[in-house]
């Protein structure tokens, strides 16, 4: 079971590239977004199986957030890159410098042995899930050709930001409290 817990992280780490290509390629929509749709899936499957036959580890601990950062990084660029969209190479930029900087904060942290003030939230797990969300929209509105459901995943984009905004702050105040 760890193995397969593990591929599941991997797993996400290698889709990022893999859907930039195939954003990138027009006809490929649709295999783009099946495999941003089982990458998001295993980002829940990967912890609630570690938390329910007790498998968790430091290494997975580490390489869970960084496996979603790296997806979604791609996925971003990928669809500011597709759209030739401002708005989301943006917002995008703008959520992706708050995921450096939490992973900033966190490795501060660490060494100063205060992790518990970037301990990943139910509204971290929130942002993570609109952020998903959001990208499998823009994939979804590309493949159906959907101009109205590309105006939602915009929608659901400034969300997004919003929560991620929050959650850095949170991160942020938390870990100078002291």
């Amino acid at each position: 079971m760890n193995h397969f817990i593990q591929f599941l992280t991997y797993f996400r780490i290698i889709a990022g590239p893999i859907i930039f290509i195939l954003i990138l390629i027009p006809q490929s929509y649709g295999a783009a977004l099946a495999i941003l749709l089982l990458a998001s899936v295993s980002d829940y499957w990967d912890g609630f199986l570690a938390r329910k036959y007790a498998l968790t580890s430091v290494l997975g601990a580490v390489l869970d957030p960084i496996a979603d950062k790296i997806l979604i990084t791609f996925v971003v660029i990928a669809l500011s890159l597709n759209l030739e969209s401002i708005y989301i190479g943006f917002l995008g930029s703008l959520m992706l410098a708050r995921e450096y900087w939490v992973s900033a904060l966190r490795d501060f942290n660490a060494r100063e042995g205060n992790a518990g003030a970037t301990k990943v939230t139910f509204l971290a797990k929130t942002k993570t899930f609109v952020q998903l969300v959001t990208l499998i929209l823009f994939l979804l509105g590309l493949f159906l050709g959907s101009a109205l459901i590309l105006f939602v995943a915009d929608l659901f984009l400034f969300l997004a930001l919003i929560i991620t905004m929050q959650t850095g702050l949170s991160y942020t105040i938390a870990t100078f409290k002291q």
